[in-house]
């Protein structure tokens, strides 16, 4: 009796503790506010870098490729939401317009990455990878000459922010006598983009896409041998984690409102390796 009523129980904790989980999240930017708006910026950013880690788990962690240039794909979402909302090209789409087209041109350039290395293993797959990252990067640095199309090392300025309903991230807003500065709205935003990688994530890793990624990471050849293609699947882990990156690119340049090719630089695509190392990967 006593294990039963344990049992009945059991649902409604788990609910108090999600209940208990959400009111911290919501309450969180205030709090770190009232030490410094700094620490809601950072916090941001760290939401960010998880959107980037969830991004390359997919890669690293589910299909087993590694990969070192991942923040080229972080830079190709910035660049396609600098160009489409600034005064660059004088082009001001919204954005939940210019982040899907993000998502899809950093999957193009995924596939673009993937088709190649198809073949390779190991520090022979990261080499490749990391030149990529960089050659995207030295790219950025010099499109501003014959045709101005990233404005070389002076980077892209005056990007639009956010609008949701009529409320402009880039201003601040009072509601229930609370005032919710672009900081705060843009951390609740990104907060609700992180829930959605993260449901689609574990959709993903629990689907026969999931498995055979994990097949072809334990043992290539087996995976091969039980049917799987494990050219298209590598492909699709490629593009998939590419596209979470383009998503996340998108972000920063709205968050920012400025972006240049110093801010994806190799160190960043360390770091978030390191956060799929050090945060289990798959």
């Amino acid at each position: 009796m006593g294990l039963a009523l344990f049992d009945r129980r059991q649902p409604a904790a788990r609910w108090l503790g999600l209940a208990m989980i959400a009111a911290s999240l919501l309450a969180l930017p205030f709090v770190l506010a009232a030490a410094g708006m700094a620490w809601v910026r950072i916090t941001n950013f760290a939401i960010l870098f998880t959107l980037l880690a969830l991004g390359l788990n997919i890669v690293v962690g589910f299909a087993g490729l590694l990969d070192l240039g991942y923040i080229a794909f972080y830079a190709v979402g910035a660049y396609t939401y600098a160009l489409l909302a600034s005064p660059h090209f004088g082009v001001h789409l919204p954005w939940w317009a210019i982040l899907p087209i993000g998502a899809a041109v950093a999957c193009f350039f995924g596939v673009l990455l993937g088709t190649p290395t198809l073949k390779l293993r190991g520090d022979y797959l990261a080499i490749v990878t990391l030149g990529f990252g960089e050659i995207v990067r030295i790219f950025l640095n010099n499109l501003s000459e014959p045709f101005n199309l990233t404005n070389g090392p002076k980077g892209i300025w005056s990007i639009d922010p956010i609008h949701v309903m009529g409320i402009d991230f880039g201003n601040p807003t009072r509601l229930a006598g609370l005032v919710f500065s672009g900081t705060i709205k843009y951390y609740y935003f990104l907060l609700a983009v992180l829930l959605v990688v993260i449901v689609v994530n574990l959709r993903l890793q629990d689907s026969r896409i999931g498995r055979a990624w994990e097949a072809i990471r334990e043992d290539e050849l087996a995976a091969r041998s039980m049917g799987i293609n494990t050219r298209n699947m590598k492909l699709l882990a490629f593009a998939m984690g590419a596209s979470f990156g383009g998503v996340a690119g998108g972000m920063f340049s709205a968050i920012q409102a400025f972006i240049s090719p110093e801010s994806f630089v190799l160190t960043q695509s360390v770091m978030v390796l390191s956060m799929v190392v050090l945060g289990g990967m798959g």
